[in-house]
């Protein structure tokens, strides 16, 4: 092979047989990288609350945290996967990360733990509603196998924040 072939090959766009057009392909790689991006940022957020957990109920809410962030991280090998089977390129570093992510980052030195439950909460929120966009995106431009993933993603993100939620209530309290 010569080194203009090699330096094609290598650069060269993957091109994915899919009955999606380019510029649909396109448009929904933008929006998966862009949740992908949160979703690193609330598997850090979380794993930072699980390590700085404390207080009388730091075993179960340590534990839980715990499981979340698995939950959390198992999820981005998929999106990103996702991402490349529509022919795009997808995050590549924690700067990409920090250019599209819209969670914020918490790097108070002390957070108190129902204030960490309760971000952690907001956040996965936040993140089950851009997954409905983008699935709304999908949906318009008929990305089924894209859609079809969110569709866990969201129940699996709603079941944290309703696990948050009851873990912060005070007995008594409503929302």
């Amino acid at each position: 092979m010569t080194d203009t072939a090699i330096k094609i090959e290598r650069t060269a766009v993957l091109r994915v047989r899919t009955p999606l057009s380019v510029d649909a392909a396109q448009s929904i790689a933008g929006a998966m990288n862009a949740v992908l991006a949160d979703v690193f940022a609330l598997y850090l957020k979380g794993k930072n609350f699980h390590w700085h957990m404390s207080g009388p109920h730091f075993r179960d809410y340590h534990l839980m945290l715990d499981e979340h962030s698995e939950q959390i991280f198992a999820m981005t090998d998929a999106m990103a996967e996702r991402v490349r089977k529509l022919g795009e390129t997808t995050l590549r570093s924690i700067g990409g990360i920090a250019r599209l992510q819209s969670l914020l980052d918490n790097d108070a030195d002390f957070v108190t733990p129902d204030d960490m439950l309760a971000e952690l909460r907001d956040d996965n929120m936040q993140l089950a509603r851009r997954m409905r966009e983008l699935h709304g995106i999908c949906d318009e431009l008929g990305d089924i196998a894209t859609a079809s993933l969110l569709e866990t993603w969201v129940d699996e993100t709603e079941r944290r924040a309703w696990f948050l939620f009851e873990a912060s209530r005070k007995f008594g309290v409503g929302r």
